[in-house]
């Protein structure tokens, strides 16, 4: 672990995260603190997730990590709920899909592209991602459409909010079902169907069990220090005249998504690109095809309930990154310029939403 990160830094950061924040040292400082704080256990869970990806495969490693860094983006999420921010919590969600198909998958490819001239990956998965993302697009759309047009009632709101988020839950676990069981060979990565270990590439550092061990605490370490980081954002967003749609999309995000954007860089570098591709465009389908979903139940299930109606600029943002995120992934190999591309279009929605 030495290679990645200290363990007494690690601890040392977590620990004083947390004292910032229970003995409320002034707003912009615990956010300081909780922001190196996350740094640090992000990439204390990228090295749990590439020893789990060497016992489990790059797949199966890179959905771990996609899924324990979404619990925390769950969270989130959850608390902002409780408090009725149900408009942060839609550009959270937002910020979480255009971040991963855009600032992650862009900052992997980028990263990996420059260590080597071109990375491969199944292009059948490849497919198989970019109509999965069309699904949750017209599963976004649909609903504002018809309730922005009058062509539904307002009383069906919640109703078919409901229905949708349902159809979703049920379509991405049979997804799970068709991926990981029935078609798993088929779907398998490059690198995994080779079965051979790179001459470079070294041993995990710690034992099966120990990873999946680490794999959790660290899942949890970055909840909690995502929850603490959260609770700064009032006073950070007032300070600096940020929208609230701006801090949801973009900060909220990046912070929720930390996890995942250095465990699928790191992995990129060390040319498994398709745990990378898993950990990016895996994220951004469990975020909208199941983790949004979710949201709308238990919003529902603590009386607060939120329905599934995004405005036209986060249908818009969700819409592109889709539009080239399927684009550049679909040929099932990479380069270091496509990652640039993906990076600029982050960047153009990231001002546009500044100026909101």
């Amino acid at each position: 672990m030495k290679k990645y990160i200290s363990p007494g830094l690690l601890a040392f950061f977590f620990l004083l995260s947390a004292i910032g924040h229970y003995a409320r040292f002034p707003a912009t400082l615990e956010f300081i603190v909780s922001a190196v704080a996350v740094i640090f256990v992000a990439g204390f869970l990228g090295k749990a997730t590439e020893s789990v990806a060497h016992y489990a495969g790059q797949r199966l490693g890179g959905f771990l990590n996609a899924t324990f860094g979404n619990a925390a983006e769950l969270i989130i999420g959850v608390l902002l709920i409780r408090e009725g921010l149900f408009d942060m919590v839609k550009a959270s969600i937002t910020g979480s899909i255009i971040g991963n198909l855009l600032l992650v998958l862009g900052l992997s490819l980028f990263a990996g592209g420059l260590k080597h001239k071109v990375q491969r990956y199944n292009v059948t998965l490849a497919g198989m991602n970019g109509s999965l993302m069309i699904v949750a697009i017209i599963a976004l759309f649909v609903p504002a459409i018809f309730l922005n047009t009058h062509v539904l009632h307002e009383e069906d709101r919640n109703s078919v909010s409901l229905v949708v988020a349902g159809i979703l839950i049920a379509a991405y676990l049979l997804w799970l079902v068709f991926s990981m069981i029935t078609h798993k060979k088929i779907l398998a990565d490059v690198a995994d169907n080779a079965q051979e270990e790179l001459p470079h590439e070294h041993p995990p550092a710690w034992s099966k069990q120990r990873s999946i061990l680490y794999l959790v605490l660290a899942t949890v370490m970055v909840a909690f220090v995502s929850e603490w980081l959260v609770h700064t954002l009032d006073t950070f967003t007032a300070r600096f005249g940020l929208s609230e749609i701006f801090v949801g999309a973009f900060v909220v995000a990046i912070v929720g998504n930390a996890a995942e954007h250095s465990a699928a860089i790191m992995l990129a570098i060390k040319n498994k690109i398709g745990a990378a591709v898993e950990i990016a465009v895996g994220s951004s389908l469990q975020i909208a095809l199941f983790v949004a979903p979710v949201m709308i139940f238990i919003s529902h299930l603590i009386g607060r309930p939120m329905d599934i109606v995004f405005t036209v600029v986060e249908l818009a943002a969700i819409g592109v990154s889709v539009f080239i995120a399927k684009s550049i992934t679909q040929d099932g190999q990479t380069n270091w310029y496509e990652g640039l591309l993906l990076i600029a279009v982050y960047c153009i929605l990231g001002y546009s939403f500044y100026l909101v």
